[in-house]
């Protein structure tokens, strides 16, 4: 969430930043929370003032009674016994003000970075970057849900049977595709430096608020009640937690985390062709990168993360674009997002396989994520977090890309994870 130092002293060009992404209730929230806060100022400081004025009031007690003034003594109690029950009320109040106040906090986005562009739609959203050509494929050509049937990959029948729409069943060669994508992936971020993390695929609560995901997100999340835990979206979530209310040094900075998890999304989205196969799921698999760094590196490590993503996708030989969301079609706690498109040939269109986003001190703040710098001064950490990379539409690609007559070709990098060259 944004600082409240921020809002006061910045209150015009946050509100100018959040026209980006167009949204309409910005300037009442906006000004709710500074109102919130100066209440909460002065409430502050009466219960500070009250506090001093009963404790000096108690030191005059012991000198009254030393003094032979008893009955000044009794009447000072009874003043310090009415200080009290007013300090119980201001507390109240002030408990009252904070949790008012976090509430509104909570339903402001991230100001965008000045490089995001202000559009509305997926539309407006900027190509920044494209490799790769698209492969030209022989006539009679299938979309990868046709792909799985004619080769027994991936069953949605049987998934639909044990859980679901949305939660397929992946079989033989299409089981083993799978788990070496996971490899593959987690062994190029060992690579680049990252230490592998695995954590629990549930969160509790305070770790939905802390990375943004609450309350912003809470329908699109799978949630056991008996237990209060959500199951997790990406492994953003508790990867980044592992560090709420942590203070690091310089030196261990920055933070490079990888994690892989099956990943639960409630909604899946509408009927279409384009929600087809695996293109949408309740559960998939994914690698995601996490680095936590000071705020003068950070937009370095945007570009060092997404050029990581870039090479996983060269090294799988598939045509892909990077995008630079613009405000309208950006993630409420992101400062900028850009998105690795890869297309898909046979569905001939561009499938989204990764986001990497700088939040800047918008999960920090949450997360109470500090540093100490050479001056010994606390400062906010910047997180910032990729998808390296979503599994399914990753799949979808290679079938769909790489089919011929005889079958579908393996990329050659992934040949010694999968131990096959053909799926036929």
């Amino acid at each position: 969430m944004l600082t409240l130092q921020v809002l006061r002293e910045q209150k015009e060009s946050v509100l100018e930043g959040l026209k980006k992404r167009h949204f309409k209730d910005a300037e009442d929230l906006v000004q709710e929370v500074i109102e919130i806060d100066k209440l909460r100022r002065e409430t502050q400081n009466t219960l500070d003032s009250l506090k001093a004025s009963s404790n000096a009031d108690s030191k005059k007690i012991g000198e009254l009674m030393k003094s032979g003034k008893a009955e000044e003594a009794t009447v000072l109690r009874a003043a310090i016994a009415q200080d009290r029950d007013k300090v119980k009320a201001l507390e109240g109040s002030l408990a009252d003000f904070e949790k008012k106040q976090q509430d509104v906090l909570y339903k402001i986005p991230n100001v965008p970075a000045t490089i995001v562009p202000a559009g509305k739609s997926a539309e407006d959203n900027i190509s920044v970057h494209e490799h790769g050509k698209v492969p030209e494929l022989y006539e009679g050509a299938l979309p990868h849900w046709e792909l799985i049937k004619k080769y027994d990959i991936i069953d949605f029948d049987l998934g639909v049977k044990i859980a679901g729409a949305g939660f397929p069943v992946y079989k033989g060669k299409g089981a083993r595709l799978q788990r070496a994508l996971i490899n593959f992936f987690l062994n190029e971020a060992d690579k680049a430096g990252y230490t592998e993390i695995q954590p629990p695929i549930v969160v509790n609560e305070a770790s939905g608020y802390g990375t943004g995901q609450l309350p912003d997100k809470e329908g699109q999340m799978y949630f056991v009640n008996e237990d209060g835990l959500y199951l997790i979206p990406t492994a953003e979530v508790p990867i980044t937690n592992l560090y709420r209310d942590v203070i690091l040094t310089e030196e261990e900075l920055p933070v490079k985390n990888v994690g892989y998890t099956p990943c639960f999304r409630r909604e899946a989205g509408s009927w279409g062709a384009h929600v087809r196969g695996l293109n949408r799921l309740h559960q998939f698999d994914k690698v995601e990168i996490v680095q936590i760094s000071k705020p003068e590196d950070s937009y370095r490590i945007l570009d060092e993360m997404s050029l990581h993503v870039q090479g996983l996708l060269e090294k799988l030989e598939l045509p892909y674009r990077k995008l630079l969301l613009c405000g309208g079609d950006m993630g409420f706690n992101s400062a900028i997002t850009y998105d690795m498109e890869v297309f898909s040939a046979a569905q001939q269109r561009w499938l989204e396989v990764s986001s990497v986003s700088n939040f800047e001190t918008f999960q920090a703040n949450r997360l109470k994520l500090r540093y100490k710098n050479k001056e010994g001064k606390m400062q906010l950490l910047h997180t910032l977090n990729g998808s390296a990379l979503a599994l399914p539409r990753i799949v979808a690609s290679i079938l769909e890309n790489n089919q011929t007559k005889d079958g579908i070709k393996i990329p050659k990098v992934l040949v010694p994870y999968t131990a096959f060259d053909l799926i036929s």
